[in-house]
């Protein structure tokens, strides 16, 4: 309880006289009003993606060989580059792996285009390979334009020796 002191005239003699306020009322409206806000406030909801994972079950024996045709493959470099190709091994060269940027559009029209061109679409897949020097931002950026442009095979793997000489030579 709160104590307020109030102070009267008597004449010559000044009486002090002791009014008492009680803050229990106060205390439960405090209350009250915490328990509302908390109820009523919306928290925020944390930005997820889904991710397609491998389904349960047996993983099919030996390694799966994806066509270059049927297939775009994304490098994520350093310093927010990013470059793809549609090459094998004997095929790859500084002039087959293409530069672009991480803008919605231009990932979405190259994934498009690769489909069109696929010989078989229903296996079209998007590989991505992030470079070391990758950041997790662009990672994050290239699933979202893959969710974009609804393709739903694509996988994550680690850049080959030979895919890595030719994104050196780029880099340089």
């Amino acid at each position: 309880m709160a104590e307020a002191i109030a102070q009267e005239k008597q004449g010559s003699k000044q009486k002090k006289k002791l009014i008492r306020v009680d803050m229990t009322p106060m205390v439960d409206l405090g209350f009250l009003l915490i328990t509302f806000f908390m109820f009523t406030t919306n928290f925020t909801k944390p930005n997820v993606m889904d991710l397609g994972l491998p389904a349960k079950g047996n993983p099919p024996s030996g390694p799966i060989v994806v066509d270059q045709r049927n297939q775009v493959t994304f490098i994520l470099g350093k310093d927010n580059r990013v470059f793809y190709h549609q090459s094998n091994e004997q095929d790859l060269n500084s002039g087959n792996l293409k530069e672009t940027d991480f803008s919605g559009v231009k990932i979405s029209k190259i994934i498009s285009e690769a489909y069109k061109k696929a010989p078989v679409p229903e296996n079209f897949t998007v590989i991505i390979k992030p470079t070391d020097e990758a950041n997790y931002k662009n990672f994050v950026d290239i699933l979202d334009n893959i969710a974009i442009s609804k393709k739903e095979r694509y996988g994550i793997t680690d850049i080959k020796p030979w895919e890595k000489k030719v994104y050196t030579e780029l880099t340089k």
